[in-house]
C-alpha cells in the first residue's frame, strides 16, 4: 500500500458512516472502521463474503438494489431501513453509488448512516451532562451542611465537658454520633476525590476479584457466571477504583434477586464509540447482566443520581459512585432493564487505541 492509498483508508476509517465496496460479482471488497462497529465484525472476516449473506435481514432488498444499480448506473437511496445483524436491529439511511471505468460500473459503493447512532449520542452526551449537574448540586449541598455539622458537633463537646451526669452525657454522645454519621453521608455523596492512579491491567483480574467477594457475601443465594474474551488487551486503570465500580453495580444486582437467581459477568471488544464528544476506536464493554425483577421506567431515567433508590434500605448512592468512577477512566455506564432481564453496561476506552 502507497502513502495515498494509506492517507485514503485513514480518512474512510475515520467516517461515521459505514462505507462498503463491492465488485460487479456483488463480493465485497472493502469496509471500513464504522462498517466493522456496524456489523460487529472484523474486516478480515467480511472481506470475502457475498453481498446476499452480509444483508441477509433487511426490510428490502439490497441484492435487488445492487442489480439495479449495476444495470441501470444510478444511484439509490433508501432511507429508514432496518438492518438486523446478530439479533440488533439498526435503523440505516442507505446509498447505493455505481463507480463508472469508462462508462461502465465496475465497482458498487454503498454507505450506511446509522440513525439510531446520532440518537445514542444525543442520549449519552444527556447521561453525562446530568451526572456532572448533580455532582455539582451535591457538592454544593455537602458544603453547606458539613460546616453547621462541624459546629453542631464541637459544642456538644464542650457541652459534654460540663455536664456532671453520665445520663447526660447519653445525650451529647447521641448528638456526636448523629453529627459523625451525617458527615460520613455526606462524604459518600461526593463520591470519588482522588484522581485515578493507572496502570496496567487486565480487567479480568478486577471482575474476579469482584466474583470473589460478592460470591462470599451471596452466601450460596447467587450462581455467578462469566463470559471472558480473553483477547481483550490490558488497559491501563486505577485496579481499586474499579473494583469499587464493579462491586457496586453486582451488589445492586444481588438486592434486585428475591430469592434464587443468577449473574452473568460477560467481557467483549467494542468497537467505535462516542463518549463525552470523543470519538474512541476501540473500547472494553462489560455486561453485568441479572434475572432479577428488574428496573421500572421511570427509575430507569434517573438510577444514576445520588440518592435515588427503589429500596427502602438502600442509600441511592452505590451507582452513582461507579458512574463517577467510571467517568474518571473516560468511560461510561449504562442500563437497559425489561422483567427477568437487567443489563448494566460498561464501556472503558483502550487507552492503547486513544481517541480519533
Amino acid at each position: 500500500m502507497d502513502n495515498r492509498d494509506a492517507m485514503h483508508k485513514k480518512i474512510l476509517d475515520h467516517l461515521s458512516e459505514a462505507i462498503l465496496l463491492f465488485n460487479r460479482q456483488f463480493i465485497l471488497t472493502y469496509i471500513n472502521s464504522a462498517g466493522e462497529a456496524l456489523f460487529t465484525d472484523s474486516e478480515k472476516h467480511l472481506i470475502g463474503q457475498k453481498a446476499e449473506d452480509i444483508f441477509k435481514f433487511t426490510t428490502v432488498s439490497i441484492v435487488t438494489r445492487l442489480q439495479q444499480c449495476l444495470m441501470n448506473n444510478e444511484v439509490l437511496i433508501n432511507r429508514e431501513i432496518i438492518l438486523d445483524t446478530l439479533k440488533k436491529n439498526i435503523t440505516v439511511n442507505l446509498s447505493i453509488t455505481p463507480l463508472l471505468e469508462q462508462g461502465e460500473c465496475d465497482e458498487i459503493l454503498i454507505e450506511l448512516q446509522q440513525l439510531d447512532q446520532h440518537l445514542r449520542i444525543t442520549k449519552e452526551e444527556q447521561l453525562i451532562e446530568q451526572h456532572h449537574v448533580s455532582r455539582m448540586l451535591i457538592r454544593g449541598l455537602a458544603h453547606e451542611i458539613k460546616n453547621p455539622l462541624g459546629g453542631i458537633r464541637g459544642a456538644a463537646q464542650l457541652l459534654e465537658l460540663e455536664l456532671e451526669g453520665e445520663e447526660l452525657k447519653e445525650y451529647t454522645q447521641i448528638i456526636i454520633a448523629e453529627a459523625d454519621r451525617l458527615k460520613d453521608l455526606m462524604d459518600k455523596m461526593l463520591g470519588p476525590n482522588k484522581p485515578p492512579i493507572k496502570n496496567k491491567l487486565n480487567i479480568h483480574q478486577v471482575l474476579e476479584r469482584v466474583r470473589q467477594l460478592v460470591t462470599v457475601e451471596a452466601t450460596g443465594k447467587i450462581d455467578i457466571e462469566c463470559d471472558y474474551d480473553p483477547s481483550i488487551p490490558f488497559l491501563q486503570a486505577d485496579k481499586n477504583q474499579l473494583i469499587q465500580a464493579f462491586l457496586n453495580i453486582v451488589r445492586n444486582a444481588i438486592q434486585a434477586i428475591n430469592e434464587k437467581g443468577k449473574i452473568i459477568l460477560k467481557t467483549r471488544v467494542h468497537r467505535k464509540m462516542t463518549i463525552g464528544r470523543k470519538n474512541y476506536k476501540l473500547l472494553i464493554k462489560i455486561d453485568i447482566v441479572d434475572n432479577g425483577i428488574g428496573v421500572k421506567e421511570d427509575m430507569l431515567r434517573q438510577i444514576f443520581y445520588p440518592m435515588i433508590t427503589g429500596r427502602a434500605e438502600g442509600t441511592g448512592l452505590g451507582l452513582s459512585i461507579s458512574q463517577s468512577l467510571i467517568n474518571q477512566h473516560h468511560g461510561l455506564i449504562e442500563c437497559s432493564s425489561e422483567p427477568n432481564k437487567t443489563i448494566f453496561s460498561v464501556y472503558l476506552p483502550l487507552e492503547n487505541y486513544n481517541v480519533l
